[in-house]
């Protein structure tokens, strides 16, 4: 299962999907109040001084589409005998992880037009980089897939 490289580029999606869960989409300071506005896949934090306000939902919509893309590629590791199935589930990650990035986009936005001073994090680096990951495994499956329909042929 791991000699084969769409294997290994499956489990550098689920690395990259652990690590966002836990990475900030964008820190953003409030220059008129000195407040720290965090946003992160699972939540949306506003500290000020001492006092912590934190609220779950919609962001968390963020992370349980991260944990399923994550989901989705062990799942596509373990199917490594159904090569088709995998194809399958590699698309329908796609999917999802698309929606991830949509996802971040749309809770950044409205907070990058509030606040000026903020910086964006490494999460959406990430899940380009799982996007990027995903895909290219999705490439490899297909070359294994067309290698045996052309072994089949020959016999």
């Amino acid at each position: 299962m791991w000699q084969r490289i769409q294997t290994v580029f499956l489990g550098l999606v689920v690395v990259c999907m652990a690590i966002c869960l836990f990475l900030p989409i964008g820190i953003f300071v409030d220059a008129t109040t000195g407040d720290s506005h965090q946003l992160y896949p699972l939540h949306y934090t506003i500290v000020s001084g001492e006092a912590r306000s934190t609220t779950y939902f919609p962001y968390v919509i963020t992370a349980v589409l991260m944990a399923t893309a994550a989901t989705i590629a062990v799942m596509s590791i373990l199917k490594f005998e159904n090569r088709i199935t995998q194809i399958k589930l590699g698309t329908l990650n796609s999917l999802v992880l698309a929606l991830v990035m949509v996802s971040m986009v749309w809770f950044f936005n409205p907070l990058a037009k509030k606040f000026a001073d903020g910086h964006l994090g490494l999460n959406l680096w990430g899940t380009f980089a799982a996007v990027a990951f995903n895909w290219v495994s999705l490439r490899f499956i297909r070359r294994d897939e067309k290698m045996v329909r052309d072994s089949d042929r020959l016999r």
